[in-house]
């Protein structure tokens, strides 16, 4: 698989402020990246660099096929988090006129748009005021013009951040669709859709990168056996769930197998390190001590279980 984009070294410092500390990556062609972290990660700055509108401090952006200092903005997509439009201007017009921008004849900028109005579900609000455009149909209206010049690369911050379950579906479907088009990089910190859309995660904590790598991979060597255990509101339940800790350091059985345990309120969530033993283990410790639940499920750590844990250390 071929690279398409290459970052090394990434610094972007605001008077004594150091908001990306050198960050390195890369992006292969065919995949869809998501650039992970917390508020105040430098998320942003970074898409604001690579996409030129911010100047490093230092560090390197290579496009493959791209001598150094040659402009790469032909080969990019943007689609900010709060795009900006002529609320005069009717969607055909403004993606006419982002066409035009990007080098497009008149006719291949009409055609285009036209196009990708009817790709994005916009074909019946062509000819409306984007003034009157919902969030949702301004999100999908900023998607049309970011691919009227058939980018390489498709770069969007949150793209579904600020709108509403049924906008954010919409584009999360949109976004579906053009990952097995063209490569695509999205930062957000909504986890979920990161792991139904993303082929690779980057990870960046404080300005660094914290962890990166294929998903599929990171899963692998990162997931750990979870067992969620939801109790009723029953004083004998919840104070055996307040000694469960205390009770598996000095059960043989329960210590050989559970590594952690998390307790909120009337849920438990315990790390295994076997899950069909400590599952055994812990549905035998129910029934001996009558203990009521309403829910026990097994299954594994999340991205954002390793989420948090990496951003957290």
């Amino acid at each position: 698989m071929k690279e398409l984009l290459q970052v090394n070294g990434l610094v972007k410092a605001f008077g004594q402020a150091q908001a990306v500390k050198g960050i390195s990556f890369h992006i292969q062609e065919g995949r869809c990246t998501a650039l992970l972290g917390p508020n105040g990660a430098g998320k942003t700055t970074t898409i604001r660099m690579l996409t030129g509108l911010l100047k490093p401090t230092a560090g390197s952006i290579q496009f493959h096929g791209l001598r150094a200092g040659e402009d790469r903005r032909s080969l990019l997509g943007y689609l900010p988090q709060s795009p900006a439009f002529h609320n005069w201007m009717s969607g055909m017009e403004y993606v006419v006129y982002a066409g035009r921008l990007c080098g497009l004849s008149p006719a291949e900028a009409k055609q285009r748009a036209k196009e990708l109005l009817e790709r994005v579900g916009l074909a019946e609000a062509a000819k409306r005021r984007i003034g009157g455009y919902s969030g949702g149909m301004k999100q999908r209206l900023g998607l049309a013009q970011a691919l009227v010049h058939r980018p390489k690369l498709l770069v969007m911050d949150e793209p579904v951040s600020a709108l509403d379950p049924i906008g954010r579906r919409e584009v999360l479907g949109l976004l579906k669709e053009l990952k097995s088009e063209t490569t695509v990089l999205f930062s957000t910190h909504v986890l979920h859709d990161a792991e139904e859309l993303c082929d690779d995660v980057i990870i960046i904590r404080s300005g660094q990168v914290a962890l990166q790598g294929a998903l599929p991979q990171i899963r692998s060597e990162h997931r750990r056996p979870i067992i969620e255990l939801k109790l009723e509101e029953h004083a004998p339940s919840l104070e055996w769930a307040a000694g469960f800790e205390q009770r598996t350091s000095a059960d043989e059985r329960l210590s050989a197998t559970i590594e952690e345990i998390e307790r909120q309120g009337t849920m438990l969530r315990l790390t295994v390190k076997d899950m069909d033993k400590a599952r055994q283990a812990l549905t035998e410790e129910l029934a001996k001590e009558k203990v009521r639940f309403s829910r026990l499920e097994a299954g594994y750590s999340s991205l954002e279980d390793l989420f948090m844990k990496v951003v957290g250390e």
